[in-house]
């Protein structure tokens, strides 16, 4: 088996030695083949010049450079990418996740399951700005998308190569992985592992991200209940705001015509025009996502399925034989 170590990082010059070395001594004493996978998002230290140093020394070693700055989420798309591993594992650079749990992940794997996400249960971090924070979207995350764990944000986790390969990140969606995956109906599981207080540097996460991962979260949600049938959330909003407007309306003409009450200085009557008119416009704009997710899936010969495994299939002859 290959296993594949994904990196991103962003100026930790002074943890690239010490997180080379630590996952070189747990990495050289198992029986897989590996890689070692850094993705330099866009580093301004000696981060770069660190890692070619280092891959000159150690063939082990796959360094992917960006240009500039993309975000955490980019980096670990292009590792997804160009890793050929049997097994991906991601991982921080700043060695607050220890590569000696790397282990246990593998063994989960191993018993079976598709994902396996890190749980940072003893978490080295200050409370206010970062874990009541973290705790809080952990909940919502979880009661969101109905995949339940305690630690979304860990970055280390892992995966099996056919799982990850079908997951396209864009935003800030790399914490939300295991959701997006448990689409396809995966096993996963979680792990206690060690977490430990940062040493060198500075963390590149904050308060302001959390706006752009509720958007992202918003997203998910849609992807996960309404991609393949998005007429069905809009269609509904659609029924229900023209209903309404509609239900007004009857109410209004009633009153007018049998008990004589005068429509024309009643504001209510344009908010029944315009849940009407807002209706019909989400009623269409349902009937426009279909049509973009009919052509998303069949140009791009997407399956609306996700197969686990095939047992006893036989194969079909150019002469019509059935072969098994």
């Amino acid at each position: 088996m290959l296993l594949s170590i994904v990196i991103p990082l962003l100026d930790e010059e002074e943890n690239i030695p010490l997180l080379y070395d630590e996952l070189t001594e747990v990495l050289a004493n198992r029986d897989e083949e590996y890689e070692i996978i850094f993705i330099d998002d866009g580093s301004s230290d000696k981060s770069l010049l660190l890692l070619k140093e280092l891959q000159e020394k150690d063939n082990h070693l796959v360094i992917v450079s960006f240009r500039k700055n993309f975000g955490q989420t980019a980096a670990m798309a292009a590792g997804f990418d160009y890793a050929r591993g049997d097994v991906i594992i991601t991982m921080d650079a700043d060695l607050q996740n220890d590569p000696r749990d790397i282990p246990k992940l593998l063994e989960q794997i191993a018993a079976g399951n598709d994902v396996v996400t890190g749980w940072r249960f003893d978490r080295k971090d200050a409370f206010i700005n970062r874990r009541l924070p973290s705790i809080i979207a952990n909940k919502i995350i979880s009661k969101t998308t109905g995949v339940n764990l305690h630690d979304y944000g860990c970055t280390l986790k892992a995966f099996k190569k056919e799982v990850i390969k079908n997951v396209k990140l864009y935003g800030e969606m790399h914490r939300f992985i295991p959701a997006i995956a448990s689409g396809m109906g995966i096993d996963f599981t979680e792990v206690k592992v060690n977490h430990r207080p940062r040493r060198f540097g500075s963390t590149k996460y904050g308060i302001s991200r959390t706006i752009r991962v509720i958007l992202d979260l918003i997203t998910v949600k849609f992807l996960l209940s309404y991609a393949t049938r998005p007429i069905q959330v809009f269609g509904l909003m659609g029924f229900i705001s023209g209903g309404i407007g509609f239900l007004i309306a009857l109410i209004m003409t009633f009153q007018r015509q049998f008990m004589g009450v005068p429509l024309a200085d009643r504001p209510l009557l344009f908010l029944a025009v315009l849940l009407i008119f807002v209706g019909f416009q989400f009623v269409s704009l349902g009937l426009i996502a279909e049509l973009q997710a009919r052509t998303y899936h069949e140009s791009q010969g997407k399956p609306v399925y996700h197969v686990k495994k095939i047992y006893g299939l036989r194969e079909t002859s150019e002469e019509g034989d059935v072969r098994q």
